[in-house]
């Protein structure tokens, strides 16, 4: 269904005060039935991503690390099996995804004889299973698995999404025998900005 201006804002309104996780999203499912689940995604995800663009400095302070840091310790000393977390994350308006970096990086810093570089916590961001701590390994799971806007996670369901569009629109472009470059073939040519495909040919679209 088309979605107008007033649907729009009435869902983003909706979406102030509610934490960006899976369990929010299918309440918000509930209070919105007749919007498909791919449209409330998309304006969830748009629309937390522009809170946290706002509200990102003041969770990088040298106090908010080190005060989320002592909330996560002090919570998995009481029970290392609670979501301490992810929960903490929600408390104070921030991507869970994002807070497991942060607690994550702190806690390499601590226990690692070299700063941790990006690329490590990346990957042990995409596999948990590598943190060489199980307690904060599974901390971090719960977060990944729980955010429906940021994490590996949710790059990967996004790239998969992009790839199965990639192969329809060959599929059209070679079911309506149109001359084209891919992106390999464009990368080969030396393009520096590679879309999906390039007409060869232009083609005019008139109307029926």
């Amino acid at each position: 269904m088309i979605l107008t201006k007033a649907q729009y804002d009435e869902i983003a309104q909706c979406l102030v005060s509610v934490p960006p996780t899976r369990q929010s999203l299918r309440k918000l499912k509930q209070r919105f039935p007749s919007q498909s689940q791919a449209t409330l995604l998309s304006i969830f995800s748009q629309e937390y991503q522009k809170h946290i663009k706002r509200t990102h400095a003041k969770h990088h302070t040298s106090e908010a690390i080190e005060s989320y840091y002592q909330r996560y310790l002090n919570g998995v000393g009481k029970n290392g099996a609670a979501p301490v977390l992810l929960e903490l994350a929600n408390e104070v308006d921030y991507a869970p995804s994002l807070m497991a970096r942060i607690i994550l990086e702190r806690f390499l810093q601590e226990h690692e004889e070299a700063p941790p570089s990006k690329s490590v916590i990346n990957s042990m961001l995409r596999d948990p299973s590598q943190i060489p701590d199980g307690v904060l390994a599974n901390q971090v799971y719960q977060c990944i698995v729980n955010d429906c806007c940021y994490g590996p996670l949710v790059d990967c369901i996004k790239h998969a999404i992009g790839h199965e569009h990639e192969v329809l629109l060959r599929d059209l472009l070679l079911e309506k025998n149109l001359s084209f470059l891919d992106e390999d073939q464009l990368r080969a040519k030396g393009y520096d900005k590679t879309p999906d495909f390039i007409l060869q040919v232009p083609v005019g679209l008139g109307q029926a």
